[in-house]
């Protein structure tokens, strides 16, 4: 049973792009390359946010109570705010670069702006999937049981689909962000920012807003809860 929730989950959580990635960019070498770059630019986006939140944590010395709880706010924040910007420093170098990669590629079309936007895309969303969800991937091939101590026995399954869900908006964020810089459309890129901010606060249900919970034990298991996501693992 377990590796059935394993490979199930697998395939909900990574199935499209798997399938995105093998029909649209797998054929052809330049596309893979910039695939990879995408998916390093975000790693590095991540390690920045790590460096922040663990210099954060020094300051605050790892406090405890509603200290932890905005400083987990905080470092949502500051998070989106550097994958944003590792987007658009992506986004400055392939422009600069475009000219160069047309005279070493025969079909001009493969090497245009949009398509490089959904390939930059692609990557940075494989990658943000892949570290959201590959610890709670691991443990779905046990031992143990879900929802044994009262919670939610569709787990596994729900975080499968929150974690496709990234992966598509990513892809469709670095699309909408490039053509906004290639039309001087400054509102799309704060559309892009605020709809990621959005996403990243509700995601496991922390919010910037003050919400109240009505179960004790949510309250209790709270920081917990969130500290499993100190690495800096954000959408």
């Amino acid at each position: 049973m377990t590796a059935a929730v394993f490979f199930g989950c697998a395939f909900i959580a990574f199935g499209p792009a798997l399938a995105l990635y093998i029909f649209t960019i797998a054929t052809e070498p330049l596309r893979i390359i910039f695939l990879i770059i995408g998916a390093f630019f975000w790693l590095v986006s991540l390690l920045l946010s790590s460096l922040v939140w663990f210099l954060a944590g020094t300051i605050t010395e790892n406090k405890d109570g509603p200290v932890q709880k905005y400083l987990l706010m905080f470092g949502v924040l500051v998070s989106v705010f550097i994958q944003e910007v590792f987007r658009f420093g992506y986004y400055k170098i392939l422009k600069k670069a475009s000219e160069g990669l047309k005279n070493i590629s025969a079909d001009e079309t493969a090497l245009s702006m949009r398509l490089l936007a959904y390939v930059s895309g692609l990557g940075f969303g494989i990658m943000s999937g892949v570290f959201s969800f590959v610890n709670t991937l691991s443990d779905s091939l046990g031992p143990g049981t879900v929802g044994i101590h009262g919670d939610s026995p569709q787990f596994f399954l729900v975080s499968a689909f929150m974690t496709l869900v990234i992966i598509m908006l990513h892809l469709f964020w670095g699309i909408v962000f490039f053509d906004g810089c290639e039309k001087k459309k400054w509102y799309a890129l704060l559309l892009v920012l605020l709809t990621h901010l959005l996403v990243s606060t509700l995601w496991r249900d922390l919010s910037i807003f003050p919400c109240r919970r009505e179960r004790g034990a949510e309250k209790e298991g709270w920081i917990q809860e969130e500290e499993e996501l100190i690495n800096g693992v954000w959408p």
